[in-house]
């Protein structure tokens, strides 16, 4: 009877768990409590993209991006600027293109000259 009693909570602690990036990305919380579900670190996302490029990181965010999680870092190589998306799970780099200016850059510009 104890085993299926502890056997039923660590079930229930594994699904609970399992869905804590999902409930996060579904719901009003910060999409950064999705993190906890995350095999590496903010830090060794960075790390990954910097060495990919060979340069070095201005940026980085855990972003929930077509329902999937993915940290997604701007690193700049000299006059360049990469977004590279990383793993969450493996650490490894499944994309690097280069960044052209931001939306939101181009508005700043826009109504800087106004």
């Amino acid at each position: 009877m104890n085993s299926k009693l502890s056997y039923t909570a660590a079930l229930t602690t594994l699904c609970l768990a399992g869905f804590g990036g999902a409930y996060a990305a579904g719901s009003d919380q910060n999409d950064a409590l999705g993190i906890k579900d995350a095999g590496i670190s903010l830090t060794q996302a960075i790390s990954a993209a910097e060495q990919h490029v060979g340069g070095k990181a201005a940026s980085a965010e855990y972003e929930h991006e077509d329902g999937r999680w993915i940290f997604e870092v701007e690193v700049v190589k000299g006059t360049e600027v990469m977004d590279v998306e990383v793993d969450p799970a493996s650490g490894q780099v499944l994309r690097a293109v280069s960044d052209k200016a931001d939306e939101a850059d181009r508005e700043a510009g826009e109504k800087a000259d106004d």
